[in-house]
């Protein structure tokens, strides 16, 4: 989260990615660098143990909502 709106905020544009784990931590994470409402792609959690079958899956899920996103903003 930190990344992404670093990027932002010097003119990069930028999305993050976090999975299902760590969306409250992604949420204060953007409120504490003040961009309380920055949009961020979730995938489900935990993708290290994922197979490649179901990180393909996943990824294409998120592939979805990143579009919503990139569109929207």
């Amino acid at each position: 989260m930190h990344d992404a709106i670093s990027s932002e905020r010097l003119g990069t544009p930028a999305l993050g990615v976090m999975t299902t784990k760590f969306v409250s931590a992604a949420e204060l994470m953007a409120q504490a660098l003040g961009m309380p409402d920055y949009k961020f792609a979730v995938i489900d959690h935990p993708v290290s143990s994922a197979s490649d079958a179901e990180l393909e899956a996943r990824a294409r899920t998120t592939l979805d909502a990143i579009r919503d996103l990139i569109l929207v903003i």
